[in-house]
């Protein structure tokens, strides 16, 4: 039988265990060390927030770059999207200028 936990209970599990460390934290709830690892890791990979004042500086570091990458990606979309458009219209107009000379 599986257990389903709520997530309120998996965010006190894993701030107890960032306090007592997770072997202790998983002996003391009488959880699986490895279930209280994957919610460690799904909260380090933001899949599980656990509210205001819960970042480290080195999450927020992390959450930063990624921000910087992905703003970046969207830059170099923004211009391909715009060359695209360029060459769309380009062709819309040769088109139009081909039937326009079939049809004489």
């Amino acid at each position: 039988m599986v257990k389903e936990y709520t997530m309120e209970y998996k965010k006190e599990a894993i701030k107890l265990a960032k306090e007592v460390g997770t072997k202790q934290a998983a002996m003391e709830l009488g959880v699986p060390k490895g279930t209280l690892y994957g919610w460690l890791k799904k909260e380090s990979i933001g899949d599980i927030d656990l509210g205001m004042g819960s970042r480290t500086p080195l999450n927020a570091l992390s959450l930063a770059e990624e921000i910087k990458v992905l703003r970046e990606k969207n830059r170099e979309y923004e211009k391909e999207n715009a060359r695209l458009n360029k060459v769309n219209t380009f062709l819309e107009e040769a088109t139009r200028f081909f039937a326009a000379s079939r049809q004489k």
